[in-house]
């Protein structure tokens, strides 16, 4: 039977914890441990095999074993380093371990179909079916509005394919924040990393949560508002569900992900052919003069842009697992040609369906447009609108889920959260540690009453750090001229985007100073926990901390059955030296 041999390293001060696995048997090329060569060098001061607890020399599982090595270290009082993450430590464990050792990595599981299913699935959410009406609100004509709706699409075309060129090129999972590392270093990128850990995912999460909590309660009071604890309730148990589905698996975080864009991608297009038939019968009166009573003014055009820019958001979804991905180089860009079109052609087409049947006070006054339009084509299958929003919000939130957690992985995995988070369970090599956290994150966020506020905080935050990596990807082009770029667009896409960005940053400050200068002091209130916790030598770091986290991160690699990851390096990709500073 074949089992993965734990190598450790000592350490003078702190117990602790599990570098790297590999498999001591040569009769089984299946294993995920694989490593057909022979067993390591022992090291002085870590258990042998005969010294490990019985059955375990020449048999069992990786569970039984992570159980028992730390119950035979902690029983023999023997201390070992927590493993860093940082290749210069593993380079010196290379030395001591054959050639063959596989690393326990995150595997490549994700096809081109299903990312397709993640992109569009996290673009088309809730939105689409609640609330298209921010841009008409602006806009003030169906003409203007499908014009904004258009340009939207094509805006975030450009984005998608300036992150396509970025994920081919920089091939780690973490989206803008693994493009901002690269680029401008570990400053901007961990304040890119605290505003999503505060802001951004856990609130994001814990709204579509509650959304979807709300379309499956309200039915059963259809006279009155849904108890406050039932909708929370029911947010907090998908939040876990969905939580526990991908730490299984990733294949069925995948298979959840495609059926619930199934699921809306269909009520959309239902929508539309409702709308078509409608049009084809001659409903076509909201569509004369169609411009008429337009607002031009920049202010109000600007602001109906940025409300379709808000529903076009996900587009950098497939970017955030990017070392998951099979065949990123032609994958990566293929799922967003394929993507970016269909989310588009969704959006303009539903919306001219919208328009066919409502007329604009109809619109502006519904809460839930779609629902609106079921009660007056669909009749007594009105209920199957309400479903679909619904299942939109749940492949939105798993979607999500997915996207944060790799985030939070490649964050512990560069030094800046601790290192427990980057461990990746044994047997089915999904990122554990970092999917609890993240849920954890969400669920507490659902403690909070008035969450919708939260999200006026970070639309700051967000277009600035998603500009400052495509001006990252323009500094590359500058920097390093000759890097392998098996995507290299036009500097027109790049540039163009940058520009609108600019755009869209200095927007909110003029439209909502106060939520935006909150969300500027949020993302800067983590300068003192970089400057006093991430630059300070772990050395140098209080030792009471030290323990602290060193014996959390030793139970919750019990608990997770988990070890900690490295990046899977490229072939003829040097690995990234460790900050002498970090020493």
């Amino acid at each position: 039977m074949c089992f993965p041999v734990f190598h450790f390293g000592p350490s003078p001060s702190l117990p602790f914890l599990l570098l790297r696995v590999s498999c001591r048997s040569s009769s089984h090329p299946g294993c995920p441990f694989l490593a057909p060569s022979p067993p390591p060098p022992q090291r002085a001061g870590s258990p042998s095999s005969s010294n490990l607890p019985k059955g375990l020399g020449t048999g069992g599982n990786a569970r039984k074993l992570v159980k028992s090595s730390f119950s035979f270290a902690m029983g023999e009082g023997i201390k070992y380093e927590a493993a860093s993450q940082h290749v210069e430590d593993a380079s010196s464990l290379d030395k001591e371990t054959s050639p063959g050792m596989e690393q326990v990595t995150l595997k490549k599981e994700i096809s081109l179909l299903n990312g397709v299913c993640l992109i569009v699935g996290n673009m088309i959410g809730s939105g689409i079916f609640v609330s298209p009406k921010g841009v008409l609100m602006y806009s003030a004509s169906f003409g203007l509005s499908l014009v904004i709706w258009a340009v939207g699409g094509l805006f975030s075309v450009f984005g998608a394919l300036c992150y396509a060129e970025l994920g081919t090129t920089i091939k780690k999972s973490g989206a803008s924040y693994a493009y901002i590392l690269e680029a401008f270093g570990e400053l901007l990128a961990f304040i890119r990393l605290w505003t999503s850990l505060l802001i951004i995912e856990p609130t994001s999460q814990a709204i579509i949560a509650i959304t979807f909590a709300n379309y499956m309660v309200q039915p059963f009071f259809p006279s009155c508002f849904a108890p406050y604890a039932a909708d929370r309730l029911l947010a907090a148990a998908c939040i876990c569900f969905l939580t526990f589905i991908n730490c299984a698996y990733v294949k069925w975080g995948t298979v959840v992900q495609d059926f619930s864009t199934y699921a809306k991608v269909v009520a959309l297009i239902a929508v539309i052919i409702a709308g078509i038939v409608r049009l084809g019968q001659g409903a076509s009166n909201h569509f004369e003069n169609s411009f008429e009573g337009s607002s031009f003014a920049m202010g109000n055009i600007a602001l109906a842009l940025y409300s379709a820019l808000f529903s076009y958001s996900g587009w950098d979804t497939l970017n955030y697992v990017t070392e998951e991905l099979k065949n990123p180089e032609r994958n990566l860009p293929l799922s967003i040609a394929i993507s970016m079109p269909i989310v588009t052609i969704i959006y303009i087409l539903t919306n001219v369906a919208y328009y066919t049947v409502l007329d604009m006070k109809d619109i502006l006054e519904s809460d839930a447009v779609a629902v609106t339009f079921a009660d007056q084509i669909f009749g007594i299958f009105n209920w199957t609108i309400p479903l679909a929003v619904a299942a939109s919000c749940f492949g939105g939130l798993n979607a999500s889920i997915v996207a944060a957690s790799r985030l939070f992985f490649v964050g512990s995995r560069e030094g800046h959260l601790p290192d427990a988070i980057c461990m990746i369970h044994v047997e089915r090599f999904t990122p554990v540690p970092a999917l609890l956290f993240n849920g954890l994150m969400a669920l507490i966020y659902l403690c909070v009453e008035d969450i919708f506020q939260l999200i006026n905080y970070y639309s700051f935050s967000y277009w600035f750090f998603v500009g400052l990596s495509i001006v990252g990807q323009l500094y590359l082009r500058w920097k390093q001229p000759d890097r392998p770029r098996s995507l290299k667009l036009s500097l027109f896409f790049p540039i163009v985007f940058c520009l609108c960005t600019i755009f869209l940053v200095v927007v909110p400050l003029y439209s909502d100073t106060i939520n935006s200068l909150i969300g500027i002091a949020i993302a800067l209130s983590g300068l003192p926990f970089y400057f006093l916790i991430i630059r300070v030598p772990k050395q140098k770091r209080p030792l009471f901390l030290r323990r602290i986290v060193a014996s959390t991160t030793q139970y919750l690699q019990i608990l997770c059955m988990s070890v900690a990851a490295e990046m899977d390096l490229e072939d003829g990709e040097l690995p990234k030296q460790q900050d002498p500073k970090s020493k």
